[in-house]
């Protein structure tokens, strides 16, 4: 069959931007969905309507063929629709559609936890089986056969199991094929015994084999098991999920049996958005060419925060969720050792609560030198990208990272811990690797973390030849979604071919 062959993808997630977002899963269900229609691929995306998203303002409509559908969730009968909109980029109009039902997606303005307690949502596996199931209603209703679909991390992970077993028979989806993505592993969609008799699947994934894991129903382990090729969202991550327990995090041994079927992908980033020539958040563009305008953002940055712009102290920028995977036990057990050194650091972002009060306490003690804003704001995020002379990430693990590619292609030296997407896109710059664009730790340890951080400094004080070749190393990266698309276009070729 010939390259050019063009795919039917039915794309579902549980989050896209514009329309809503935690997280890197919903950028890259705009971007490559985008990217593949751009291509010429027929691309459609299913997600759930959450009370959130504003109807009138993106035009959603209802699709007469899709009303007043039913299914079963165990003993209970539940109505839905899927209703139609437009993904609308800068070159390409993706259709989605939107699982319409009250009580599980409208009345709920969160995604995936109770903005009251900051508990998921109890029912969480009932409101994700009526999106596995959904699917199956909507090709039968439609008629429209994909030859793909593309399903992202646990919310998604039911489907593969359902169409290899309740569906197996049907001759409308014999020749349908699954990709499935997993963006966060540590998220398994973990439920009680109980939870497996509103799935509706057969009785002999009622077990270990099946789609138990430690006596619990696990949606992400029906994704492992049933889907035709699993990726996840870089080539390093790929690997470690398999050779690494710790990485596995309980499903190390799948993993491994998997092996052949688990490929890496890096994602791209969105160059409309995240680009400093470009970039309407900042006070004045800049490119390699001219990047002495990028002291406008410093500037900017040290009066938003309240520091005196200087500009031979280096800004350290940390843009991140406050917990311990992405390196925060680290950095409070560094920080006295950090405010002794002539830096400013300025984070942004909410997590564990304890980080909120340890960073908060300590910028009243060292309002000089360390300023956060515990939230999130994009406007900022931006700015901290640009005017920020250093980006600080020292995940424990990381299945991509976005914020690394940002600050490359912003010229702000990355420095990070040698894991996942970190691995594949930082380079360590020494004398023996001058094409470095960054500095690497290899080992999740405080004293190595400090060491990098004091060897950026050094450079940046003492030597800013050098630094600027590094920033430059780095701006030359180019992360567009189309090298990451044509990837994945590779793995449906291997599928469908």
């Amino acid at each position: 069959m010939p390259s050019s062959k063009k795919y039917k993808i039915l794309f579902v997630t549980s989050e896209v931007v514009p329309f809503m977002k935690t997280g890197g899963l919903a950028d890259v269900s705009s971007a490559l969905t985008q990217k593949m229609t751009e291509m010429g691929h027929q691309v459609r995306i299913v997600v759930p309507k959450y009370g959130s998203i504003d109807e009138r303002k993106y035009k959603i409509h209802e699709v007469v063929r899709l009303k007043e559908l039913k299914t079963n969730i165990g003993s209970k009968i539940v109505n839905f629709s899927l209703r139609s909109s437009f993904l609308v980029g800068q070159k390409a109009r993706v259709q989605i559609y939107f699982l319409d039902n009250n009580e599980y997606f409208v009345s709920r303005h969160s995604l995936y936890d109770d903005p009251l307690t900051g508990e998921e949502f109890h029912d969480n596996d009932e409101r994700f089986i009526l999106l596995n199931k959904s699917i199956f209603e909507l090709i039968q209703k439609l008629g429209w056969i994909p030859d793909i679909i593309h399903c992202n991390d646990w919310q998604c992970a039911l489907i593969p199991a359902y169409l290899k077993t309740v569906y197996k028979n049907n001759e409308e989806f014999k020749s349908i094929k699954t990709v499935f993505t997993i963006h966060n592993l540590v998220s398994q969609g973990i439920f009680g015994k109980s939870t497996f008799n509103k799935t509706g699947l057969p009785e002999q994934l009622n077990s270990e084999n099946g789609i138990f894991h430690n006596n619990k129903v696990n949606f992400l382990k029906a994704g492992l098991l049933y889907s035709d090729i699993i990726n996840t969202v870089s080539s390093t991550y790929s690997k470690e999920i398999c050779n690494d327990i710790e990485f596995g995090y309980g499903m190390h041994d799948l993993l491994v049996k998997r092996k052949k079927d688990i490929y890496g992908i890096m994602n791209g980033i969105d160059e409309n958005i995240w680009n400093p020539e470009k970039d309407k958040l900042l006070p004045k563009n800049y490119s390699i060419k001219n990047f002495g305008d990028k002291a406008e953002s410093k500037k900017a940055l040290c009066e938003n925060f309240g520091f005196t712009y200087d500009e031979n102290i280096p800004i350290i920028g940390i843009i991140s969720r406050l917990t311990d995977t992405k390196g925060f036990d680290l950095l409070q057990k560094a920080f006295p050792e950090l405010m002794k050194m002539d830096v400013r650091i300025v984070i942004l972002g909410t997590g564990e609560r304890k980080y909120h009060k340890f960073f908060e306490d300590f910028a009243s003690k060292h309002s000089d030198k360390l300023s956060c804003y515990i939230g999130f704001d994009e406007r900022l995020a931006h700015l901290i990208e640009a005017g920020s002379d250093m980006f600080l990430m020292p995940s424990k693990f990381e299945p991509c990272g976005l914020n690394q590619m940002y600050s490359l292609v912003y010229g702000t030296v990355p420095i990070v811990h040698k894991t996942g997407g970190l691995a594949d896109t930082v380079q360590n710059y020494s004398v023996k690797t001058p094409e470095g664009n960054g500095f690497v730790f290899e080992k999740y340890d405080i004293k190595e973390m400090i060491k990098e951080i004091k060897n950026a400094v050094e450079i940046y004080t003492n030597d800013k030849h050098t630094w600027l070749k590094i920033i430059k190393n780095g701006m030359k990266s180019t992360f567009s979604w189309s090298d990451s698309a044509k990837h994945y276009l590779d793995l449906y070729k291997k599928l469908v071919d």
